[in-house]
């Protein structure tokens, strides 16, 4: 089994193109003047930043 270090580094990775991915689908809907669905997405998208950035902090914990 890996580090627990490795594990979150590695969910923040997946966090980070789960983000990517999501915002790209947002933005074809926003394109198609589908605002209902895109703010949703941006919805989503946001709660992944959230996500990763609790990643962040435990990682950076984890280093002191």
């Amino acid at each position: 089994m890996s580090s627990p270090a490795a594990e979150l580094s590695s969910l923040a990775t997946a966090l980070d193109e789960l983000t990517t991915r999501v915002t790209a689908i947002a933005d074809t809907y926003a394109r198609a003047r589908r605002d209902d669905l895109a703010t949703e997405l941006y919805q989503v998208e946001r709660s992944l930043a959230g996500a990763r950035r609790g990643l962040a902090r435990v990682l950076d914990e984890r280093r002191r």
